[in-house]
């Protein structure tokens, strides 16, 4: 059983970034891909960015590719979401996920494949 809360979210100005947090409990956190999904009202939850195991490995959505950063610290049981040079279009419910193992690193993209999940944190961004 994993838990899963996260943090770091506001409201920023286009251009700007926040560093999203998400503190898992359990000693098994290193043995866990960990995904951020996002989710604006009204649509679908989409996947943003997927860290392996040991950090070494990780995958972004081509929407956040080169702005948004994931990483971890296995020691901490936390994975962080860096996001820099904002956009509007980046306004959402900011999810972060544990799967237990994925096939590919595609695979991190699909939501099917995590089985816990933080309760999400508000990023808004004006333009």
């Amino acid at each position: 059983q994993v838990q899963l809360v996260e943090s770091g979210g506001g409201l920023v100005q286009a251009g700007g970034s926040l560093r999203l947090s998400c503190a898992a409990s359990g000693r098994t956190f290193s043995q866990y891909v960990m995904g951020w999904f996002r989710q604006a009202p009204g649509k679908e939850r989409d996947f943003v960015a997927g860290v392996s195991w040991s950090g070494a490995a990780t995958y972004y959505a081509n929407s956040v590719k080169g702005r948004f950063t994931i990483s971890r610290d296995n020691a901490k049981n936390t994975v962080y979401l860096q996001m820099n040079s904002l956009k509007a279009e980046d306004t959402a419910v900011y999810y972060c996920a544990a799967a237990p193992k994925v096939g590919t690193m595609a695979a991190m993209a699909d939501v099917r494949g995590y089985d816990y999940w933080g309760q999400g944190t508000q990023v808004t961004v004006s333009s």
